[in-house]
Order: C-alpha cells, then sequence, then structure tokens
C-alpha cells in the first residue's frame, strides 16, 4: 500500500485540486460556503495550503484564510479512496502549526453538514456550536463590473433608502406594488403571469421626491444606481448628444443588472416641433430606439423623471415603452408630518408639530427639509451666541417656514391634477 506524505500546494496542483474538489463535493451532495476560486485566493494572499500527495497524485487538500489572530479553515477536500486513513487530521494538525506561527490564536471552520473534514475537524478538537445562524447576501455587481461602474459615475446605494423614506405612504404603496416586487421575486411575478417593469416615468412637481423613490428602488432591489444627465452627456461625448446617449447605453449593457435613472427627461425627450432641422430630432429618435434594446435584458430598470409630462413627445410616452406612469405629487398633511418629524430631530420634543404641518401647506419633501436646516440654524447660532441650554421652539420653525419660498402654487397644482388625468398609466 503507498504511503501518503504532507507538502506546501503549488500553482501546478491547481487543476487537480479543482477535480478533486468537484468530485468531493458531488459526493457529500453539499453546497460549499466557499467556492473554490475564493479558497484559492486566500491562500495565494497570505493564507495556508497543504495538500496530501501519494506520489505525484494530490488525494487531500486543506485551506485557511489568516486574519490577524483569527483563521478560517475554508476547504477540506479528500479524494474518495484516500478516506478514513487519517489524512484530514493530518491535514488540520499541519494547518494549525502554520497559523501558529503567524500569530493566530482563534480558528473557525464553516462547513455543510456532513461535508468531508467534518469527522477530521472533530477528531482535532473542533467542537460545533448550535444555535447559530449563517447568513449570505450575494452582491448585485461583479468585480468586474466595478471599473465600469465607476466610469459611468454608479455606485451601490446603501440599504435601508426605502425604509428611510418618509412619508409619501400613497406613491410609495404604488411604487411597491407595481415595480419592486415584481422585480424583487421574479420567480413568484412569472408563476402568476406578472411581467415586471423595464421602464417607467415619475412625474409631479419640483422636488416631491422623484429622485429620492429612484435611489430607495435600486436600494431595495440591490442593484446599482446609475443616473444620466442630460445636460452632461454632450460633454462626455465625442460627438453629437445622441452619439453620446448610444455610447452610454452600450456601456450600461455590459453591467450584469443596473437601475438608470433619467431626471429632467423632457431635455433629451421632448416634444418635436417636426420640423426637418429641429436639433432634438436626432437625440429623442436615438432615445426612442435605445429603450426596446435596454428592454431586452434582465435585472433593468429605466426611470425617467419629469417635471412636466405633458412636454414630453407623444411617442415616448406611448406604451410599450414605458410600462407605467406614475404621479408623485404633493405630501397631504400626514405626510407632511412624517417628513417633519424625520427632519426636526431632537427638536420634535419641543415644537408644536401640527403648527408645522398646517403652516407648510404648499410644501415640498424639499421644502420642508430645508426649512428644517433653517430652523436647526437659527437655534444653534442662539445657543452660540448665548450659552444657555438654548431649546428649540414652534416660533423657530414657524420663522424658517416664512422665509421659504414654497414650491406648489395652485396654477402647479392645477397642472398636476390635470396630467393625472390625462397621462397616468399604472
Amino acid at each position: 500500500m503507498p504511503t501518503w506524505r504532507l507538502r506546501d500546494f503549488h500553482d501546478d496542483d491547481l487543476d487537480r485540486a479543482i477535480r478533486m474538489w468537484e468530485q468531493d463535493r458531488q459526493a457529500d451532495d453539499s453546497y460549499p460556503v466557499f467556492p473554490i476560486s475564493e479558497v484559492m485566493a486566500a491562500a495565494r494572499a497570505g493564507g495556508s495550503a497543504v495538500v496530501a500527495v501519494v506520489g505525484d497524485d494530490v488525494v487531500g487538500m486543506a485551506v485557511s484564510r489568516n486574519e490577524g489572530e483569527r483563521a478560517w479553515i475554508t476547504l477540506v477536500a479528500l479524494s474518495d479512496t484516500w478516506r478514513n486513513r487519517g489524512i484530514g487530521s493530518a491535514l488540520i494538525t499541519e494547518l494549525e502549526r502554520r497559523m501558529r506561527s503567524q500569530g493566530v490564536r482563534r480558528i473557525g471552520a464553516l462547513l455543510a453538514p456532513g461535508a468531508t473534514g467534518t469527522k477530521a475537524l472533530e477528531n482535532s478538537g473542533y467542537r460545533s456550536r448550535s444555535g447559530l445562524l449563517y447568513y449570505e447576501k450575494a452582491e448585485h455587481i461583479a468585480p468586474s463590473d466595478a471599473g465600469l461602474l465607476a466610469e459611468l459615475g454608479g455606485r451601490l446605494l446603501p440599504p435601508g433608502l426605502w425604509s428611510d423614506l418618509a412619508g409619501m405612504e400613497r406613491e410609495k404603496g404604488t411604487i411597491e406594488r407595481r415595480i419592486v416586487l415584481p422585480l424583487a421575486e421574479p420567480a413568484l411575478a412569472d408563476r402568476y403571469g406578472v411581467i415586471p417593469p423595464k421602464a417607467v416615468i415619475l412625474f409631479g412637481p419640483p422636488g416631491t421626491g422623484k429622485t429620492s423613490f429612484a435611489k430607495a428602488v435600486a436600494s431595495r432591489l440591490g442593484w446599482p444606481f446609475v443616473e444620466l444627465f442630460p445636460s452632461r452627456i454632450a460633454a462626455a461625448g465625442s460627438g453629437s448628444l445622441a452619439t453620446s446617449l448610444r455610447e452610454n447605453f452600450a456601456d450600461l449593457a455590459e453591467l450584469e443588472s443596473v437601475l438608470l435613472f433619467i431626471d429632467e427627461v423632457e431635455e433629451i425627450a421632448g416634444t418635436r416641433s417636426g420640423l426637418a432641422v429641429d436639433p432634438s430630432h436626432g437625440v429623442t429618435n436615438e432615445l426612442l430606439k435605445l429603450i426596446p434594446g435596454f428592454r431586452d435584458h434582465d435585472e433593468r430598470l429605466l426611470i425617467c423623471a419629469t417635471n412636466s409630462v405633458r412636454s414630453l413627445d407623444p411617442a415616448f410616452l406611448r406604451p410599450g415603452r414605458f410600462d407605467y406612469v406614475i404621479p408623485v405629487g404633493p405630501p397631504d398633511s400626514s405626510a407632511r408630518s412624517a417628513i417633519w418629524q424625520r427632519y426636526l430631530g431632537p427638536a420634535a420634543d419641543t415644537v408644536d408639530l401640527h403648527q408645522l404641518v398646517e403652516a407648510s401647506e404648499m410644501f415640498t419633501p424639499a421644502d420642508i427639509e430645508f426649512a428644517a436646516r433653517k430652523g436647526a440654524q437659527a437655534v444653534f447660532e442662539r445657543e452660540v451666541a448665548h450659552r444657555q441650554g438654548t431649546r428649540a421652539t414652534t416660533q423657530d420653525y414657524l420663522t424658517a417656514i416664512t422665509d421659504t419660498r414654497p414650491t406648489l402654487t395652485d396654477q402647479v397644482l392645477t397642472e398636476f391634477n390635470e396630467d393625472i388625468q390625462t397621462y397616468v398609466r399604472m
């Protein structure tokens, strides 16, 4: 019977190690916590890797990832014909020796139940800990996409933006039902014949939160958020606005998933004059041609926002390009109350919230945020001047409201309500 021996892992062992790992995984019918690519990367980045060989054949392998005084055993794999020979325990013992020499004092292991290595770990003095849960989250951006996303000015937004949206419950509920849920649960949507949206329009007065809703949807889905600014596309491109737009969409197609947001979309999709010399024809036509191609990919969502939906070209609004046209209106009294509470902070305990809500009837969420900041600044400056433990008063914020010009007017609200009757599709 040939004998086995231990030695360092060499790059030439990689192919044989992968084959053994695959056979080992299929034999155990278990899902590995660490994929082989991550295991190899850890070994080359300062971890420890040991193989057991018989002649030139690799029959066992163990790898750890070392992080200061803490280390994780990320792989224990054995050839089928060389199990129950003490190789697994020997590999772990050798790993421990190497880890101790690097200052490791605490060693953990994450293995699926019944996977290769569980018996070897128990024989080496490791004890499983019950009552623990393993959590995992897969990011929606591949490492190869990170550079491209940065070039496009995009980013992964922090989690929790959806839950942070204060007030606007009517709009929030509509957007969640129509947009978020079908995209977040595509298998369930498919079971009931629901087609997830690929492109939507949000319209409403300035400052009502259209951009915040778009970012919150990206945060909720965990997709990269990319905003295209019509005013910047021409400057960034080498030719016309239409060419720059086409180049940006071509780059976006390389991402695995993306929420593309275009604010003030009327700048590149306004009503065409009908004159052949009209320079807006080219860019509007180009955008109309690009949207169907964008819709062909999974995990893609285009959100366009506009303050003036009536100024968009009729061809742009035609069904088949946009799944929904959703109004985002001014906040009602309940929404204003929630928004004030969000921005008041500690002052919420010392002011009359009802008075602020009533006084800010024609305010958008952006107006309320500005007035809240202005009121807080006044209290801060008074405290700096007098150092008497100043507390915020209702009057501080009522003064700030008076000094803030509201975005909403009777004319704006009349036009918005007319647009709801004419353009809404949801």
